[in-house]
């Protein structure tokens, strides 16, 4: 399911039918919806950690909240109903839903309290290196055996990401070891939900699977919080950040939830796997602006290689030669509309083609330009800026 704080996978999980009441919109909709809500809960999430500070009660929060309103739409909606399919009784709770909770929890304390010590945009580069601590899992627990092209296309990924680490101005040695224990997490419980769940033919989408999860890592979480967080924090501290503050994020964390319900079973598993990655790379543009990240070249350099390799390895060989295909085939398609015949079908169907792709080639260059733009305005910040503050009280 996706995370609280936002920092989620694509949703891959079982496809079941979309809402009714969104079927007529188009799925561009429900992309942009799951890009802005994801990307917003992160922002917020990080604005309110600076500020605030207590990442481990923010993330109880929101748990606290996934729960009261997954209870209430579970009554009062048909967006659950597929719950009421999973053959769940108190043992099978006991033995699949528990440790995977457990394990859920484990990721998402470290992955909120990585905001404390790094900037959004690095968080999101180490991040492209999570298909390898999945990998290596897969390989652990015998799920899947080990294969040469793999690790090669793996190892891509690695050096990507270690030359974006090697160029990070403000690196925190304590912040890049949580982020890889919250990555090491997460491989493993998207492994165990494998070796439990799917091997039984149980499938959650992640509106259900927020259903069954919150309520043990609420628990657990709030018995880490009670370890770590609850001997400082003040009731001062509730009032200080503001009580529509804290209803306002929870409620974006919570909407993109709904969010990935209504985007499943929409696009192609290809589609899918871009807009992860188009939603990384807007995320790491917006959030430098916002803090005035300073990015290296070399740190922007391992981070296009990383994602290079993640989409190979996310696409496979065949994807991405059909994605170079259709690209070339478009632009093959807009070259011979300029010689048809002005008033034919083939001179109407070609312009409306040349006027489409003079579009996407303007947003597609737009883009790169204010890249560019932001990279060298980022850069001419004077590095004593402070990226983030520890946001403790």
């Amino acid at each position: 399911m996706p995370r609280p704080s936002g920092d989620s996978p694509l949703p891959t999980a079982e496809k079941p039918a979309a809402p009714a009441a969104a079927s007529g919109l188009h799925p561009s909709l429900f992309i942009l919806n799951w890009i802005l809500f994801s990307n917003a809960t992160i922002l917020f999430n990080k604005w309110l950690l600076d500020t605030a500070g207590f990442p481990i009660i923010l993330t109880c929060w929101h748990l606290i909240f996934a729960t009261a309103a997954t209870q209430i739409l579970a009554r009062t909606t048909s967006l659950l109903e597929s719950r009421k399919s999973l053959p769940i009784n108190g043992r099978m709770y006991l033995r699949t839903i528990v440790p995977i909770g457990v394990l859920y929890t484990g990721s998402l304390v470290f992955s909120n309290l990585v905001y404390l010590y790094l900037s959004v945009a690095f968080t999101q580069m180490l991040k492209a290196g999570s298909p390898v601590a999945v990998l290596f899992t897969s390989w652990a627990f015998r799920v899947a055996e080990p294969n040469l092209a793999k690790f090669l296309n793996i190892l891509v990924i690695v050096v990507g990401v270690a030359v974006a680490s090697f160029g990070e101005i403000n690196f925190s040695l304590i912040g890049f070891t949580y982020q890889m224990l919250g990555i090491v997490f997460e491989a493993v419980r998207l492994i165990m939900i494998q070796v439990m769940l799917t091997a039984e033919g149980m499938k959650m989408d992640p509106l259900v699977a927020l259903y069954y999860y919150a309520p043990v890592c609420a628990f657990f979480n709030i018995f880490v919080a009670l370890f770590t967080e609850a001997s400082t924090f003040k009731y001062e501290d509730l009032v200080n950040t503001g009580f529509t503050v804290l209803f306002l994020n929870a409620s974006v964390a919570f909407m993109l939830n709904i969010a990935s319900v209504f985007l499943i079973g929409k696009t192609s598993g290809l589609v899918l796997t871009l807009t992860g990655i188009l939603k990384a790379i807007l995320l790491v543009a917006v959030s430098v602006v916002i803090w005035k990240t300073p990015i290296t070249l070399l740190q922007a350099f391992g981070y296009g290689i990383a994602l290079l390799g993640l989409s190979y390895y996310s696409l496979g060989y065949d994807n991405v030669v059909k994605v170079y295909n259709n690209s070339t085939a478009y632009i093959s398609a807009t070259m011979n509309s300029y010689g048809a015949v002005p008033g034919s079908a083939d001179g109407v169907r070609g312009g409306l083609l040349t006027k489409r792709y003079i579009v996407l080639g303007s947003a597609v260059f737009g883009f790169l330009f204010v890249m560019a733009v932001l990279f060298m305005w980022v850069n001419s910040v004077p590095t004593t800026i402070p990226v983030t503050s520890l946001g403790t009280n």
